[in-house]
């Protein structure tokens, strides 16, 4: 999502249901939704890149004057748009009793994952491992039954031998949970058996030097073991000038993984300033490379460039959700969300531009053009768009599973149509998409596990959720 907003043009209201056709009756409150709502809270009003609007928590005031202040001017630290030259008073407050109905009516109840589902090439079964978890983010495994899951709200659960304990890690660090931030990925050490490393990434706030201005924040990397269900030992790897650092509260990114030279890669978004994106003195809306002690490769791309950020590898990215590394080939692959429409799957190269915000294959929120360019020279292009967005989040790809058929297929998250897809790969090309789960929440992220299972994080509700093989359809038994 971006700040700011831009007039619609007359052509582009009619278009986007602001205005009626010649001869048709005026919009509805319910295509009003569908059209301005709905790309960010969801088709049923459940969440999406933004809140749910039917659990009963009202972020920015529960009033309708304060939801007309809202749709009428904007959020702009949180990629709320402006939609006053877009909806007339009258629309907006129609708006506003269709989304209270709706909340009434909705009873709020929460999405059940099936025991089993059927997939072109298997039977599996799906098992509830925790549930009312705080937003979970991200999850790791240290051993075949022990993982670690990061509530966006600040804690780290351990989930041991398929059962989450009730405490959590003491002695977390602490993180500005608004918005989009709050804790984040969270990532084993390749040699953890000897060193016993997590990493962590989470949204870093810097305390506000007047009272009647907000802290600013920025993604940030540490490093610390934990022990005795404690966090110890912390090392800062990254941590952005101070100058850079942002007063609005989304787009932090961040994936967390290792090359096949046990290099650290992480995302940082582009914080809502989409054209801070190509600036190479900025962090935001990059993929970063560092040595796992924060230490900066010698082969980074912009080491010598005049005022770059020498940890940068590539640039020109809006909200970077997702970081695999490629089982056979070794390549970074990157999922990232577009606006309303242009959710993105690239692989990564040193030094590459991946556009935003000159190209894109979406347009904003309320409507106005973004780039009208897709293509320009020296820049990449995805190796799948999604158009319309579907929320795309985090990924992996399935690799020594019990899932044979699917080594080397990727596995992506989706938040806005609450969807797993499996994505057949063949010489840097996606050739298949199967959609694996649906309407069981929003996909977070998603993992192997060492023991040869699939693990999925979901957001409302909070679930983490296994799957394992049945029987693939020729009959060979799983079990």
């Amino acid at each position: 999502m971006r700040t700011g907003h831009q007039p619609y043009s007359l052509l582009a209201a009619v278009f986007l249901g602001a205005l009626p056709l010649v001869g048709q009756p005026a919009t509805e409150s319910a295509t009003l939704f569908r059209n301005y709502c709905a790309p960010c809270h969801g088709q049923q009003m459940e969440g999406g890149n933004a809140q749910s609007l039917i659990d009963a928590v009202w972020q920015f005031g529960s009033k309708k004057s304060h939801l007309f202040r809202n749709i009428k001017y904007g959020i702009a630290d949180f990629a709320m748009p402006a939609f006053d030259a877009a909806l007339s008073d009258d629309q907006i407050n129609d708006l506003i009793d269709y989304i209270f109905s709706r909340e009434k009516a909705s009873g709020a109840t929460k999405p059940h994952p099936p025991e089993r589902i059927f997939t072109l090439d298997y039977e599996v079964r799906i098992e509830v491992l925790a549930q009312d978890l705080d937003i979970p983010w991200g999850i790791c495994f240290t051993r075949p039954e022990q993982a670690f899951v990061t509530e966006r709200s600040g804690s780290i659960r351990q989930l041991l031998a398929g059962r989450l304990l009730p405490d959590p890690v003491e002695g977390t660090p602490p993180v500005l949970h608004e918005g989009q931030g709050g804790l984040l990925d969270i990532a084993v050490d390749p040699e953890f058996e000897e060193n016993q490393w997590i990493y962590l990434a989470y949204s870093h706030p810097l305390p506000s030097l007047s009272n009647d201005r907000r802290a600013s924040a920025m993604t940030r990397i540490v490093r610390g073991r934990i022990r005795n269900n404690r966090w110890v030992d912390q090392q800062i790897v990254f941590e952005a000038p101070s100058e850079t650092y942002q007063p609005t509260r989304h787009h932090y990114g961040s994936r967390i993984v290792f090359d096949t030279q046990h290099r650290l890669y992480f995302s940082v978004g582009d914080r809502g300033l989409s054209h801070q994106a190509q600036d190479l003195s900025q962090p935001n809306g990059k993929i970063h490379r560092l040595h796992r002690d924060g230490t900066i490769p010698v082969e980074n791309p912009f080491l010598t460039r005049f005022n770059a950020l020498p940890s940068i590898y590539s640039y020109g990215h809006r909200n970077p959700q997702g970081l695999a590394v490629h089982p056979s080939t070794g390549m970074i692959w990157e999922s990232e969300h577009g606006p309303m429409g242009g959710d993105e799957l690239n692989q990564l190269a040193r030094g590459a531009n991946f556009g935003w915000p000159e190209i894109t294959y979406g347009r904003n929120y309320d409507g106005a053009t973004v780039s009208d360019l897709t293509h320009q020279p020296g820049m990449e292009q995805p190796r799948l768009y999604w158009k319309p967005s579907i929320a795309v989040c985090g990924i992996a790809f399935v690799s020594e599973s019990s899932f044979t058929r699917w080594n080397d297929h990727l596995l992506v998250g989706a938040l806005k149509y609450e969807e797993l897809r499996l994505l057949a790969i063949a010489e840097g090309r996606v050739v298949h998409q199967e959609i694996l789960l649906k309407n069981s929440g929003r996909i977070r992220d998603v993992a192997n596990g060492p023991d040869g299972a699939i693990y999925v994080i979901t957001n409302g509700p909070g679930m983490i959720l296994k799957l394992t093989p049945i029987r693939d359809l020729n009959g060979n038994p799983n079990e």
